[in-house]
């Protein structure tokens, strides 16, 4: 670490209370109540940074480091303003939340954008999310989204946890690269009119094949969750539903699955990616 103009402090216990204090921010309540969130990985740490994001503290172990460049990294963030915080393995592993454990975990602000922040481009694409729960699709979601080009992904139900660590993995730091937005029903469905959107709806049970129906200009996507699919009040005032055939016993594909399939859609008809 010769990188650095002095020396980090060094915890060595798993007992320290600065740990005690991370592992609390596994819990959505104590990430809200502080606004923060917790970025783990050499991957998600430099797409964090790339996206303008700067981290308050980094906790690092060398023992652990899986990328050559972790320790350019992590000087980078205290170039950036953020606190390094060594780690032995032992208490390194206490604050870990996945298991693959890269050496590197930071805490930054949560990105709070607005639906005036999504800045639109030309034939815009912006998937709602209604109810996603779980931080693998979410996290699904959010890569797709930023392949295809979409303007923003926006959470239309608190019961989505868009910084939730799992989330921020799943996404290999997609979440910073792509506008993430948490509104209520009633405001993004304004926001949706203001703008001249279209809004798709995603339903097994519409008669119009997705590959059917006219993608291109504004369309906002909307997709549920695969038990409980979409709220009444999506589908009334949805101006097209479509369903994905289903050949098989199965009656739906995995919720981050089938926003895929309707993103490379969406551009397709716009001619794009060839």
């Amino acid at each position: 670490m010769d990188t650095f103009q002095k020396q980090p402090p060094f915890i060595s216990s798993p007992a320290n209370p600065r740990l005690k204090e991370i592992v609390r921010l596994r819990h959505r309540s104590h990430r809200d109540e502080a606004g923060v969130m917790i970025v783990e990985g050499f991957r998600e740490l430099r797409r964090a940074l790339d996206g303008g994001v700067k981290p308050t503290q980094v906790f690092f172990c060398p023992e652990l480091y899986a990328d050559a460049a972790a320790p350019a990294l992590a000087e980078e963030c205290r170039q950036a303003g953020a606190q390094l915080i060594q780690c032995s393995r032992a208490a390194f592993e206490k604050i870990a939340y996945g298991d693959r454990l890269e050496g590197l975990l930071a805490v930054a602000p949560q990105m709070r954008l607005r639906l005036e922040d999504i800045r639109l481009k030309p034939d815009a694409i912006v998937v709602v999310a209604e109810a996603v729960e779980k931080p693998g699709n979410l996290g699904a979601i959010l890569r797709s989204a930023d392949a295809t080009g979409v303007s923003a992904v926006i959470a239309c139900d608190r019961g989505t946890d868009a910084y939730n660590p799992n989330v921020i993995r799943a996404s290999t730091g997609m979440i910073f690269a792509v506008p993430v937005v948490e509104a209520g029903t009633s405001e993004v469905l304004a926001w949706l009119d203001r703008n001249e959107f279209r809004i798709i709806a995603a339903t097994p049970r519409a008669p119009t094949v997705y590959t059917d129906a006219d993608m291109r200009g504004n369309v906002a996507i909307v997709v549920g969750t695969e038990h409980e699919g979409l709220s009444r009040a999506w589908m009334e005032r949805a101006d097209l539903a479509v369903r994905i055939p289903m050949l098989g016993k199965a009656d739906s594909l995995n919720v981050a699955a089938a926003t895929t399939l309707l993103l490379y859609e969406a551009i397709r008809q716009r001619g794009l990616g060839r």
